[in-house]
């Protein structure tokens, strides 16, 4: 999709779609939109106005509107689409906004595009260039479906993709910032689109190898440093709890290390992300009602390969290492079993009470690992427990560490990325739950505060390391379609991780 910024008056610009965001209440205040929009309702007729005060159209968050031109000039239609009070406009309101006009598009069978910011902005402390990389994100994600996959497209599929989206401003001066909202919102959102494709493609697609061989493709095309351990460097630098998950299939497992350098110096950042291609449960076997979605139980692995992506796309100063161990977990004579107790890269023993927790052992060894890279914060991302979905649903992702500062970072991060965060304690009382009487831990705490034990099995791995860990059970798969996020996988974590990843670059 190519997308430009243009400067324009609404009544000027040739376009078959013009989608323009409205704010809540200016029938009742008596608000107008700004001048430079009174020759657009012009040419639509003045149905804008009427709609607006005759109370068809109140601008309610969702609430959308069609108006046709009625003039020779202008935009053949304008796409109102109601974001709320204008005290709560926000980036996901305007994300939103992008993902109804690109869901409006193919609808009308229409490839060109265009919107603008205006007349909702300026509202708050929101900046020109965030309500653009908002509009942008929402039309990228807005516009993603999975295909390649299909003998032959449905309906949906045939209708015509978008080939063009244009950004309008009023003013010549704000075309930089502007184009500066388009690049991060492309970016950012086509890495997203990246980790959405990973996770919804089969573990017959999507094992162990195939993960490596993206990482290599990345660092190839975007100049970043790419290692690979097999099974027999695996066992040569002592990561024996993922060999020991690894151990139940025949595909074999892999350790991806990807690091990129964007700054003087060697300070790092290092993400990990959970890489189980698809998870039976081994041994533990998990029922079979939705166990074809355990192909996405990979999720964290992806959000870590489209963070680096576009980290490296977007040129960051900033260094960063992106880590994924990646396995399969299915039962078989070989795999590991209950009450087995295994070692670690770190040499602390684990009691395997429960097969089905092993995302945790991978990034057990992952996280000790990360301490060759001396790392400033350490992140690792995982679609890790059910209980997060019932401690937090499907709206945020579980938010735990022990660094108060980087925890802090990371909420922030999240609200602005629109991927939101809610921090869970780690009190010491919690590893009760995990102490073994055969080893020195064991790998789950049962049912209570599942979310928190499984944390806390990860806190025994990173030594004296700022860390922090996501779960992202709860958001990395939407049941549920929403403005810009069809049924299927999210890639929720790019959009965080790369914000995060943004503020300490500086």
């Amino acid at each position: 999709m190519n997308i430009e910024v243009m400067v324009s008056l609404p009544s000027q610009i040739d376009t078959p779609l013009l989608v323009l965001p409205w704010c809540q209440g200016r029938e009742r205040q008596a608000e107008r939109a700004p001048r430079e929009f009174d020759p657009l309702d012009e040419a639509l007729g003045l149905t804008l106005t009427r709609a607006v005060a005759g109370g068809d159209f109140r601008g309610q968050r969702g609430e959308t509107l069609l108006l046709y031109r009625h003039g020779e000039r202008g935009p053949d239609r304008v796409l109102l689409v109601g974001v709320g009070e204008r005290t709560d406009l926000s980036a996901e309101r305007l994300r939103e906004v992008g993902g109804r006009a690109a869901s409006r598009a193919r609808e009308l069978g229409v490839t060109e595009l265009s919107l603008s910011p205006a007349p909702a902005w300026p509202a708050g402390p929101l900046e020109l260039e965030a309500a653009v990389r908002a509009m942008v994100e929402g039309v990228v994600l807005g516009e993603w479906r999975f295909e390649e996959l299909r003998s032959e497209a449905d309906e949906d599929a045939r209708r015509p993709r978008l080939g063009s989206l244009g950004v309008l401003v009023l003013e010549a001066g704000l075309r930089d910032e502007a184009a500066r909202g388009v690049e991060l919102g492309r970016v950012v959102a086509a890495a997203q689109n990246y980790a959405r494709e990973l996770a919804i493609r089969p573990g017959n697609i999507v094992n162990p190898r195939y993960l490596a061989g993206e990482a290599r493709r990345l660092g190839d095309e975007l100049g970043f440093k790419v290692t690979v351990l097999d099974r027999a460097k695996l066992e040569k630098d002592g990561l024996v709890a993922l060999l020991a998950v690894a151990a139940g299939s025949d595909e074999e497992p892999r350790f991806i290390a990807m690091e990129y350098r964007g700054a003087e110096g060697k300070q790092r950042l290092v993400l990990v992300g959970k890489g189980v291609t698809f998870d039976a449960g081994g041994l533990s076997l998990k029922t079979p009602e939705n166990m074809e979605k355990m192909k996405y139980d990979m999720s964290g692995a992806a959000a870590v390969l489209g963070a680096m992506r576009a980290i490296a796309e977007l040129g960051l100063a900033v260094n960063v290492v992106g880590l994924v161990p990646a396995v399969e977990n299915l039962p078989s004579g070989h795999a590991m079993r209950p009450g087995d107790v295994i070692g670690s890269h770190s040499r602390k023993t684990i009691e395997v009470v429960n097969t089905d927790a092993e995302g945790r052992l991978i990034l057990a060894d992952a996280l000790n690992y990360a301490a060759r890279y001396e790392p400033a914060a350490l992140v690792d991302i995982a679609t890790l427990t059910g209980a997060c979905v019932v401690a937090l649903g499907h709206q945020a992702i579980g938010l735990m560490g022990n660094d108060q500062d980087l925890i802090d970072e990371i909420r922030g991060a999240g609200d602005r990325a629109g991927e939101r965060a809610w921090p869970l304690p780690l009190w010491e009382e919690y590893r009760e739950q995990i102490k073994s009487e055969v080893a020195d831990i064991k790998n789950s705490g049962g049912r209570p505060a599942g979310t928190i034990t499984a944390a806390m099995f990860l806190r025994e791995f990173v030594g004296s390391m700022a860390w922090a860990h996501l779960d992202i059970a709860g958001t990395a798969w939407a049941e549920k379609a929403g403005p810009y996020q069809p049924v299927g996988p999210t890639g929720v974590g790019v959009r965080l991780l790369c914000e995060w990843v943004r503020g300490r670059a500086g």
